[in-house]
C-alpha cells in the first residue's frame, strides 16, 4: 500500500501564529494572572484540550472575564461590537486574529463605506463570518453556495459587492461571481478574500484524490476548511472519510486499497497527521 500525504496538510500560517502567541503568553505571564481565549482559539478539540490542561480558560462573554485577566482573540477574529465591549472593560487584549482574516475585515469595511451591500460567500454561524459581517455597515446577504444565493433576491438597481470567508472554495466563488455579473447585468466590486493557502490546500487535495483509491481528511469536525477538503475530494469521485483521530479510521474499508491519500485541515496538529499516516501504512492488504 502507498500513502500519498499532502505537503500542505496541517497548520496554516494563521493557526501557527495564534498558537505561538498563546505559548508565549503562557511562558511570560504571571501564573496568577488568568488567560482566556475568546471562543475556541482554533477549531481542533485535541489542541483546545491541551491548552485547557495548562489552565487556559475559554469564554464568549466579555462580562464573564475577571478583571486583570488577559484575553486572546481567536484566529477567526471577533465582531466589532465584542471588541468594543472588551475595551470598555479595560481588559488586556492580545489579538491572534489571522492576518488574512484581518485583511478581509479591512477590505469589507472600506468597500462598505462606499454604501454597498455585502454579498458574503460563507457559513453564517461561523465565528469568522460573524466578524466579517460586523464590518458591513450597509447590510449583507450571507450564503454558503451558489444554489443558496439563487434563493435570495438581488436587484440591478441596488449597489452590491462580493467577498468570501477566507477558507471557502475558490471554484465555487468564481461561479458565484459570474452568476452575479450575469444576473445583475453589470460587474460589481469583487474582493478576493479567500486565503491563498486555502486554495493551495484544496488544489493539492484534488490532485491527490484523482490519483488514489481512497482519501482520508484529518481535522476537527467544527473546522470549515477541513469539511471543504472532504467536499472537494469527494467531488473527484473517490471514497473519502473525515476523521478527527486515528480511532475513527475505517480500517476495513481501507484494507486492500493500493493507494490512499491523506490531507488535513489548517488547524490539525502534526502529531495527529503523523499518527493517522502511521496507522494507514500499517494496514495489510
Amino acid at each position: 500500500m502507498t500513502v500519498r500525504r499532502a505537503k500542505t496538510a496541517g497548520f496554516c500560517m494563521g493557526v501557527d501564529l495564534a498558537l505561538r502567541k498563546l505559548d508565549q503568553l503562557l511562558k511570560d505571564q504571571n501564573p496568577d494572572v488568568p488567560i482566556y481565549t475568546f471562543g475556541p482559539l482554533i477549531h481542533n478539540p485535541q489542541v483546545l484540550a491541551h491548552y485547557a490542561s495548562k489552565g487556559v480558560r475559554r469564554t464568549e462573554d466579555p462580562e464573564a472575564i475577571e478583571p486583570g485577566a488577559i484575553v486572546l482573540i481567536r484566529a477567526h477574529g471577533i465582531p466589532r461590537t465584542v471588541d468594543e465591549r472588551l475595551a470598555a472593560r479595560g481588559l488586556t487584549v492580545a489579538d491572534a486574529t489571522c492576518p488574512k482574516v484581518k485583511k478581509a475585515q479591512r477590505l469589507i469595511a472600506k468597500e462598505a463605506d462606499k454604501g454597498g451591500i455585502l454579498l458574503l460567500y460563507g457559513e453564517e454561524a461561523h465565528p469568522e463570518v460573524r466578524g466579517l459581517l460586523s464590518h458591513a455597515s450597509h447590510g449583507a446577504i450571507v450564503f454558503d453556495s451558489l444554489d443558496e444565493l439563487k434563493g435570495h433576491a438581488v436587484y440591478p438597481t441596488d449597489s452590491y459587492f462580493l467577498a468570501a470567508q477566507t477558507t471557502q472554495d475558490e471554484a465555487e466563488f468564481e461561479r458565484i461571481r459570474d452568476y452575479l455579473f450575469e444576473t445583475l447585468g453589470k460587474e460589481i466590486p469583487v474582493l478576493y478574500t479567500i486565503c491563498d493557502a486555502t486554495q493551495r490546500r484544496q488544489e493539492e487535495a484534488i490532485a491527490i484524490a484523482r490519483d488514489v483509491d481512497f482519501m482520508v481528511v484529518a481535522g476537527g469536525r467544527d473546522s470549515g476548511n477541513t469539511r471543504r477538503l472532504v467536499k472537494v475530494a469527494e467531488a473527484q469521485g473517490v471514497p473519502c472519510v473525515h476523521v478527527e483521530t486515528v480511532e475513527e479510521l475505517p480500517l476495513e474499508k481501507m484494507r486492500g486499497k493500493a493507494r490512499i491519500g491523506l490531507t488535513a485541515g489548517a488547524s490539525t496538529p502534526k502529531t495527529i497527521i503523523d499518527a493517522v499516516e502511521s496507522i494507514i501504512a500499517s494496514i495489510s492488504s
